[in-house]
């Protein structure tokens, strides 16, 4: 039986690039060699894509920008050609074992790109995608890998792009009657007009403290508490730096508590399961980049201490939101708890959430059940049953 040849796509330019590489070298790791074969595929932070020896080094942290192949040199991955030229992107016209990303180049005959392809190809059955944050989770590789027509692992375009935008999401939970915080959506066009009417706006919709967001990003970067209007300026000029658009939440337990975290992973495609809730006990003031990442005061707590109903309760709203924004693979859906009320509100969903071995989401699945290698191999196998659902799809008439 032929080994599965699975690319491993990592490392991206989000502000996230970091993680990314965190995540694909525990991927690396646990994956079952018996069954796959693996290619590591990296972007770097500038944009590039490599290969091979390149793409390991990128991988360990030791890859210098400054040699970096670029698009059009013939050791250059097509992907990277497709990404700075804005090349069509072909499947070759001849039959052949694995899913290929090739540059299409007009002049040049049938026989001559099928050639090619076979030489400068990214010749591979499945795409596995473990970028978090900005060109990584919101939709945009998603669309590259559709045009190609490539199986890939995690939400699609759709999902991925919702997912990732904050305002965009939560206007799907509220749709699907799911709970969630009070917020106010700002532009950054607007703060920079009129700040005092932005602020007046906050004030008016929402009680302090707030949670200042850039809609498009992950890994708690550029959020900031604000616990009045004099922090309200800055921690909007903070989330503004990297997004257009600012979402301002209300914060749960108001002043004098702090929210419970929970999170609940999801996994599946039409009929998504969730996992056993955890909670985190960040070791600052909300889970911010430096809780998650680089101090080591923070709790993970596996199974949440919440009742049965609670449980239930969770898992049942991961799986509505995996649904409301047409979630496919994976997510970790993230909650907040009033500790006096115990009510539960639903925050977020990351549709690729950090990945590595000791990451809330695999943490979150061994402690159901399912294994971290066996994890990665499930999520595969989810990949190519959406690649195949989707051939069912009619085009033209």
């Amino acid at each position: 039986m032929k080994k599965i040849r699975v690319g491993i796509l990592f490392g991206g330019r989000s502000g996230e690039h970091e993680i990314s590489l965190l995540s694909a070298a525990s991927v690396f790791n646990a994956i079952d060699k018996n069954k796959y074969e693996v290619v590591p595929i990296g972007i770097t932070k500038e944009g590039r894509w490599v290969t091979a020896a390149d793409a390991e080094r990128l991988l360990q942290g030791k890859f210098e920008e400054g040699k970096h192949l670029r698009a059009g040199d013939p050791e250059a991955t097509p992907g990277a050609a497709v990404l700075a030229k804005g090349e069509s992107v072909v499947v070759p016209p001849e039959p052949q074992r694995h899913g290929a990303m090739t540059p299409f180049e007009t002049d040049a005959s049938a026989h001559a790109l099928t050639r090619r392809a076979a030489d400068r190809a990214i010749d591979v059955d499945v795409i596995f995608p473990v970028l978090h944050g900005t060109f990584g989770e919101d939709g945009t590789i998603q669309g590259l890998l559709e045009l190609a027509d490539m199986p890939y692992v995690g939400a699609g375009v759709l999902g991925s792009a919702a997912g990732m935008d904050k305002d965009i999401m939560k206007a799907l939970f509220r749709a699907a009657g799911l709970p969630i915080v009070k917020h106010v959506t700002v532009l950054r066009s607007d703060w920079e007009a009129n700040q005092t009417k932005v602020e007046k706006l906050v004030e008016s919709k929402l009680k302090y403290p707030v949670f200042v967001k850039p809609a498009n990003l992950g890994s708690s970067v550029g959020i900031s508490k604000a616990h009045d209007r004099k922090e309200l300026g800055p921690a909007i000029e903070e989330a503004a730096k990297f997004d257009r658009k600012i979402v301002i939440e209300q914060g749960v337990g108001g002043r004098k508590q702090k929210a419970r975290e929970i999170e609940c992973s999801v996994l599946g495609n039409d009929k998504p399961e969730a996992s056993l809730p955890g909670e985190i006990v960040p070791s600052t003031e909300f889970y911010d980049y430096n809780a998650k990442y680089l101090d080591e005061g923070s709790q993970l707590i596996i199974p949440a201490k919440l009742s049965k109903t609670e449980t239930k309760e969770v898992q049942r709203l991961a799986v509505e939101a995996f649904k409301a924004v047409d979630c496919s693979g994976l997510a970790r859906v993230d909650f907040l708890m009033e500790p006096k009320s115990r009510k539960i509100y639903l925050n977020e969903i990351n549709t690729m959430p950090g990945f590595t071995a000791i990451s809330m989401y695999p943490k979150l699945w061994a402690a159901s059940g399912v294994s971290y290698s066996d994890l990665i191999g499930r999520l595969i196998q989810l990949g190519l049953e959406r690649h195949e659902e989707k051939k069912k799809n009619q085009y033209s008439r």
